[in-house]
């Protein structure tokens, strides 16, 4: 039986019930077969566009540019004055050009989307009266999901049923704080804000527990509905808004060089259409037209070789920032520690032994059923009771404002609430505390030495919780109102020794120019002891009160100083980063818990791990399939890599591409004939952007991974002046030759001057690619081939049939004996002016530095 999902519009107003029976389904979840004729039916649960569309889109996309679509109205007008040859080459050089930035792309695309499945999103769902574990994207409506704490929200559903169920709604309703959601039936005009029976897709649980139905999946739900009005797109990345300028720059130097360049060509007498079709030819060859598809490529490339390494890009264009990265915040669990919590010991209030407190720790862990965590499976481990004779009544879930966890548990002759936490939580709803004999005194006769035996324990490195506990009765159950007047019992010692190599791994980031920042929720003499393991020497700390009393300026400053933010709440994570990147600074966070995904999206680059949970996956742009610093390191050489390979494309474009162009304008002003026509223009532009689609895979040079890289305008631009202005000097060299040595026709001359602009502008690139020699640094072995390709098809295509086609003539001998000659000199040229540009670079960077 199909559903329409028109008809669940204001599901919150149906019953349980109601809602199976119009869904057609039961309790007993969906067999495999009705899910799959719902999926079919729906659509997989996903908001983004289907990949046919997508595909048509990125074709139509190579066309986009306002020069490209004037030169096609150009040739086309051409043809409508007879000269349908012509035409016919441009569309085609035109259309090969789109077709090679498509592909290119699409391929980039496809990699990328494989990447993606290997940190795919999964819930749990109750299908064919079973729990399985599937993608997100599987779920269809009728489906069961049960949900816990760090789990997002698969679809818009209904609540089956819910144990103090707290949701983050921020992104529909701006509410800061978590919404407590409990099951029932709500007017049908009660506001999306109100509906507190009802989950919606995009939010995720912050503590509890739930199982519910979903009722609207994909574009049907109304974070879909929001989603497709808004289109949202990601902030842009330094390295996105710094092509965009770079493109913006480009357009500007085009514009006003087309608009002279005709005007003089006109005021010539030179025929309209034909000055027309060189200045836009001219435009096209300006404008690096594969530039989109060349970055799409050295993106993906760097992201399958990065997913060798155990780090999956989920957004292609945080590579750059992340190579970029000065500044990594990190927990210090997983990453700087084992990330395996041990039991060192339980303790009573005065510091000795107590397995009165290891048994309620362990009742309090193993009883409770919402989120699984370190802390609990550590105590579980150690505690070795062959007998358990009590049975859950209730618990409250640990949340990140209570900072604790009670439990209900009741055998034969007991009933008593254990709650279990951080210390200070604890005792500030404890009332009495038990000593050693059992006898109960007053909480404030011993909070000092309690106090102090927290500060001497802390001082030793171990993290230390509290536990506590309460007579309860059978006919209640236990609330958050009820957590208080409780009984001091003890304290659980816990340790998460450091990684052996930690240290030489930190030193190895400093050396790479990234400094480690963590940040934790520990107390600040256990993050002192930490970071004395691993040798951070007098290691500044901040704690979170501190913060608070900080203005932001005062905090930018110390944040800068600071080698540990701790006793830090979840809020203040997100304070820190923009503070860091306030202050000029690359910052990337590793998070992988519930409250991490404000501070992941704030980062410059967000990083979290395959085994975070749901909603720190969602919100990063980076994925580590192993949590160990060794192989973010490795992701940062290879983002560096990545960000280099897309420079020398940038390189080559803005030096002899622009170099030629600016010739050939220069050029038509005086000469009786164009220096090159339309169509060879094209040719010329495709031919030296040919080996450039092989620059992904090309070797990097050492000097390039050593520091973070930033994208600099002012650099290209001094770049693109300074190799732009040496590559004319040679071009006119040649007109010089071709004019005064060979008295060159009008077809010999566009010939000659064909051969020389494409072999100069694709050896060039041998010379840009490194700062080193370029005879040090070889090219990769694609970038070779490439580029000998060109070069041999170049010099082979006077000689045929294709030559007439294009207007190309066969040149005299002596013409090539020239042609080395000045490309040699132009190449050892570059070289000497290459060592002189990087050498004024490295002096300014030393004088920047010393006024700072």
């Amino acid at each position: 039986m199909e559903t329409n999902p028109a008809q669940f519009e204001n599901f919150w107003h149906l019953s349980a019930d109601e809602a199976l029976s119009q869904l057609s389904c039961s309790v007993n979840g969906l067999t495999d077969s009705e899910a799959a004729k719902r999926l079919k039916q729906y659509g997989p649960n996903t908001i983004k566009s289907s990949a046919n569309a997508s595909a048509i889109l990125l074709f139509l996309s190579q066309f986009k540019s306002p020069v490209t679509i004037l030169l096609i109205i150009a040739a086309l007008l051409s043809a409508g004055l007879g000269d349908m040859a012509d035409t016919v080459i441009i569309l085609t050089i035109v259309l090969i050009s789109s077709f090679l930035g498509f592909w290119q792309e699409k391929g980039a695309a496809n990699a990328v989307k494989e990447l993606l499945k290997l940190v795919q999103l999964h819930c749990k769902v109750f299908r064919a009266q079973q729990k399985k574990d599937l993608p997100v994207e599987a779920v269809v409506p009728g489906d069961i999901v049960f949900l816990s704490a760090g789990d997002i929200i698969p679809g818009d559903s209904l609540l089956l049923e819910s144990q103090e169920l707290f949701i983050d709604e921020a992104a529909f309703t701006g509410e800061t704080y978590p919404v407590e959601k409990t099951c029932g039936v709500l007017p049908v005009d009660t506001p999306l804000s109100k509906r507190t029976n009802s989950l919606f897709m995009g939010s995720h649980v912050i503590s509890g527990k739930a199982k519910a139905l979903v009722i609207q999946t994909g574009k049907d739900t109304e974070f879909g509905k929001i989603s497709s009005g808004l289109q949202q797109k990601a902030p842009e990345t330094d390295f996105e808004k710094g092509i965009r300028k770079f493109g913006y720059m480009l357009m500007e130097i085009t514009l006003l060089l087309v608009i002279i360049i005709f005007a003089i060509n006109v005021l010539l007498h030179k025929p309209v259409l034909d000055s027309f079709l060189f200045s836009l030819a001219l435009a096209v060859g300006l404008t690096p037209q594969l530039l989109p598809a060349i970055i799409s490529v050295n993106l993906s490339t760097g992201a399958r070789r990065m997913a060798k390494l155990q780090v999956i890009v989920k957004r292609l264009s945080s590579i750059e920032n992340f190579g970029s990265m000065n500044i990594l915040c990190s927990d210090k669990t997983g990453t700087i520690t084992e990330g395996k919590v041990n039991l060192k010991d339980t303790l009573d209030i005065a510091g000795k032994h107590s397995d009165k407190v290891l048994q309620y720790a362990w009742l309090n862990a193993s009883m409770q059923k919402g989120f699984n965590n370190p802390i609990d499976e550590a105590i579980c481990s150690t505690y070795k009771e062959e007998k358990n004779d009590y049975t859950l009544q209730t618990e409250i879930p640990y949340d990140f404002i209570r900072k604790r966890l009670t439990v209900q548990v009741k055998n034969s002759t007991q009933n008593i609430a254990i709650t279990k936490g951080a210390l200070n939580a604890v005792l500030a709803i404890c009332t009495q505390a038990e000593t050693a004999d059992g006898t109960l005194v007053i909480i404030e006769g011993c909070r000092k030495a309690i106090t102090d035996q927290y500060q001497q324990l802390s001082n030793a490195g171990y993290r230390t919780l509290g536990v506590a506990y309460k007579p309860a009765e059978v006919t209640h159950n236990f609330t958050r109102d009820d957590e208080k007047d409780m009984i001091f019992l003890g304290f659980v010692t816990l340790f998460d020794p450091p990684k052996k190599d930690v240290a030489d791994i930190l030193v190895n980031l400093d050396k790479m120019g990234v400094k480690l920042k963590i940040i934790t929720g520990d107390n600040a003499l256990v993050a002192r002891s930490l970071a004395l393991q691993v040798g951070i020497k007098d290691p500044k700390i901040l704690t979170g009160a501190d913060m608070q009393k900080m203005s932001n300026a005062a905090l930018m400053h110390q944040a800068q100083l600071t080698h540990i933010f701790a006793e830090v709440e979840p809020n203040q994570k997100e304070r820190i980063i923009l503070m860091l990147k306030k202050a000029g600074n690359v910052v990337g966070f590793m998070g992988d818990g519930i409250n991490d995904a404000p501070a992941l999206h704030t980062a410059d680059v967000g990083i979290s791990v395959n085994t975070a949970v749901d909603v720190a996956k969602e919100a990063a742009d980076i994925v580590l399939l192993s949590q160990d610093l060794d192989v973010l390191a490795n992701g940062i050489i290879e983002g560096r890599k990545t960000f280099t390979n897309t420079m020398k494309y940038i390189f080559m474009a803005t030096s002899a591409n622009f170099g030629n162009m600016f010739s050939m304008a220069g050029a038509s002003l005086f000469l009786p004939f164009l220096p090159l026509l339309p169509k060879q223009i094209l040719l010329t532009n495709l031919l030296t952007d040919f080996p450039e689609m092989a620059i992904a895979t090309d070797r990097v040079d050492q000097i390039n991974i050593q520091s973070p890289q930033n994208w600099d305008l002012g650099f290209i631009r001094r770049f693109m002046i300074t190799f732009g202005l040496l590559s004319s000097v040679f071009d006119y060299i040649t007109f010089g030759v071709l004019i005064y040595v060979f008295h060159a026709s009008e077809k010999t001359f566009q010939t000659g001057w064909f051969i020389e602009s494409v072999i100069s502008a694709t050896l060039i690139v041998l010379v840009v690619r490194t700062r080193l020699r370029f005879f040090k640094s070889l090219p990769g072995k694609y970038l070779s081939i490439a580029t000998g390709f060109i070069l041999l098809f170049v010099l082979i295509l006077p000689l045929t049939p294709l030559s007439a086609w294009f207007g190309f003539v066969r040149l005299p001998v002596t013409y090539y004996g020239w042609m080395a000659m000045i490309v040699v000199c132009y190449i050892l040229s570059a070289e000497l002016a290459k060592r002189w540009f990087y050498r004024k670079v490295r002096v300014a960077v030393h004088h920047r530095r010393y006024k700072l």
